[in-house]
C-alpha cells in the first residue's frame, strides 16, 4: 500500500516500540493515528543509537531491557495494521536488519502490512543490495537528507527514495527544541528540485506552533523526540497522554481549515 499524506501538513509520530512494553506500543499508536498522525515510524530499539538524543535513547535502552526485539517490531505492525490502513515505517538502524538479513527482513516487512523502512545510519551510496530486496517486496525506501548534503548527493537521495524524503532540520542529534534551525526551509527548497515525492521535515519539533510554521512549506512534519518524552514522563497513562499530545499538535491545521 503506498504511503499517502491525508492533510497537509501531515503528522509522521515516532515511537520506540517495546517502551514501556509492546502492548502499550500498539495502543499508543493506534491512539496518535485517531489522533491525526498520517503515519507511524515504528522504532527497533538499539543498544548503540548514535543518530539520537537521550530521550530516544533511555527509551531504547528500556525497551531492550524488556527484550524487545526486531521481530517483535514487525510483529507490532502487523497487529496496528488489522486496525488501521495508516502508513507503518520501519525505523532502524542497520545492524539489527543485517542480523535477520535484508532478504527476510523484507519479506516479513511485506507479509506484515508494512509499507517500508528507514535505516538511520545506511548511507544512500552502500544500498545497493537493500534497495534490491526492498524493491523486490514493493516496500518504500526512505532516506535522510541533510543542511549539509551537496546537491549531487540529494539527487541520488531522492533518486532512491519512495514514499516520501526525509529532511532533517539541523546538524547533530535527534531532540526537541524550543526554536526551529535557520536552514530548514532551504533544505525543503533544494530538494523539490529532484524530487517530486512529499518531503517530511524533522529533528526537534516539539509544539503545535513548530508543526504550523513547518507546514508551510513541507508536506509533512516528523515528531519523535516530544513523544517519546510524553511517553516517558506518563506512566500507566501514555496512551490517552499521547493523544492528547497528537490532538494538540495538529489543531492549528484544524483551524485553519474551518
Amino acid at each position: 500500500m503506498p504511503i499517502s499524506f491525508q492533510t497537509r501538513p501531515a503528522l509522521v509520530a515516532y515511537i520506540t516500540c517495546g517502551d514501556p512494553d509492546i502492548a502499550t506500543s500498539r495502543d499508543i499508536a493506534l491512539a496518535a493515528i485517531g489522533s491525526g498522525a498520517s503515519v507511524i515510524e515504528l522504532g527497533v530499539p538499539f543498544s548503540d543509537p548514535l543518530a539520537d538524543g537521550p530521550v530516544i535513547q533511555r527509551a531504547s535502552q528500556r525497551a531492550l531491557r524488556h527484550g524487545t526485539s526486531l521481530t517483535q517490531v514487525i510483529e507490532l505492525g502487523r497487529e496496528i495494521r488489522r486496525k488501521s490502513q495508516a502508513g507503518l515505517i520501519i525505523f532502524s538502524y542497520l545492524n539489527p536488519i543485517l542480523r535477520m538479513g535484508i532478504a527476510d527482513f523484507s519479506a516479513a516487512a511485506q507479509d506484515a502490512g508494512i509499507d517500508g523502512a528507514l535505516i538511520t545510519d545506511l548511507p544512500v551510496e552502500e544500498a545497493g543490495s537493500y534497495l534490491r530486496e526492498m524493491r523486490r517486496c514493493d516496500l518504500a525506501t526512505i532516506f535522510l537528507a541533510a543542511p549539509t548534503s551537496t546537491d549531487e548527493r540529494l539527487k541520488r537521495i531522492a533518486d532512491v527514495s519512495r514514499g516520501f524524503v526525509y529532511a532533517v532540520s539541523r546538524t547533530g542529534v535527534t531532540g526537541a527544541r524550543q526554536e526551529m534551525a535557520q536552514g530548514a526551509q532551504k533544505l525543503v527548497r533544494r530538494l523539490r528540485k529532484f524530487t517530486k515525492l512529499p518531503v517530511a521535515l524533522g529533528f526537534g519539533i516539539s509544539t503545535a506552533a513548530q508543526f504550523a510554521a513547518v507546514g508551510e512549506f513541507a508536506d509533512a512534519v516528523v515528531v519523535g523526540s516530544a513523544i517519546v518524552q510524553i511517553i516517558e514522563n506518563n506512566p500507566g497513562n501514555e496512551v490517552k497522554s499521547v493523544g492528547e499530545f497528537v490532538r494538540q499538535l495538529s489543531s492549528p491545521r484544524t483551524g485553519s481549515e474551518s
